[in-house]
């Protein structure tokens, strides 16, 4: 484990939560750890709520890849990204003290709009009609046109965020120690004159998938970050690869990403 002296908690300051954080706070002060109120200074940020909370804790915190993100439930629940429970104090001090947990690296997609903004998401991009009307985007991965795709959207997803919105569209769940991102049609159109190719596909991590957005009056489409939306006007080409930048995570070692999707979903 690196340097761990400087934490700081990610939370939404309402009261009932702020009083149970508070306790927590009191207990990694007594056992000599720094809490800070300036992210930047953190070796290690901690979310506390649900994956939401967690998410935005990375996005808020600038997908920082030089210090270590734990997830602690506020709710009587794992999740995916959330190893530690709240109310379980204890539990959490003895798993840090006694080496209980290590260090994996979760993988980012980077998303370029037009050649200007570009954004990280570390569960998936989804871009979406922003009406009631399907629209058309031709597909190409690295430079190969691959398909025109009309319908609700499309989903690129890592393998984290495989268990998702890819997985509420019929994705595959992917094992996260794959360098790869995943591809998903939302309610594809395919009849005589579009036909895509109907199932989720998954790209290496070396390849580029552009997204061209055919400009037919439907100009508002909506491009989801993580949990984050972004309302964006005549909107070309997107632009998406996997990111060199990985977040890393502290995880419980007997708590793997396949234990998670069994206890979630089976």
């Amino acid at each position: 484990m690196p340097q761990r002296n400087n934490i700081y908690f990610f939370y939404k300051k309402e009261p009932e939560l702020t009083s149970r954080v508070d306790k927590l706070i009191e207990a990694a002060r007594n056992i000599n750890y720094n809490v800070v109120e300036d992210a930047s200074e953190a070796n290690i940020i901690c979310s506390i709520g649900g994956d939401g909370t967690f998410l935005q804790a990375v996005r808020k915190t600038g997908f920082r890849d030089d210090c270590l993100y734990a997830g602690i439930s506020a709710l009587d629940r794992l999740s995916f990204y959330c190893d530690f429970k709240l109310d379980d104090i204890s539990s959490i001090i003895n798993a840090m003290d006694n080496e209980e947990v290590e260090v994996r690296r979760y993988p980012t997609i980077e998303v370029t709009i037009d050649d200007h903004a570009s954004f990280l998401c570390l569960n998936e991009c989804s871009v979406r009609s922003g009406i009631i009307k399907t629209f058309v985007m031709d597909v190409y991965i690295d430079d190969f046109h691959f398909e025109t795709f009309r319908g609700d959207g499309m989903l690129v997803s890592t393998p984290t965020g495989s268990t998702a919105y890819n997985k509420s569209v019929d994705g595959a769940i992917v094992d996260p120690l794959l360098s790869c991102m995943q591809v998903s049609e939302i309610a594809s159109l395919n009849n005589n004159h579009y036909r895509t190719l109907g199932s989720s596909f998954l790209l290496s991590g070396d390849r580029r998938l552009t997204l061209k957005v055919v400009q037919d009056g439907n100009d508002y489409p909506t491009i989801g970050i993580d949990n984050e939306a972004l309302s964006i006007r005549h909107i070309h080409d997107l632009h998406i690869r996997l990111s060199d930048r990985k977040i890393k995570t502290i995880k419980l070692k007997d708590n793997s990403f396949w234990h998670k999707v069994q206890r979630t979903f089976l």
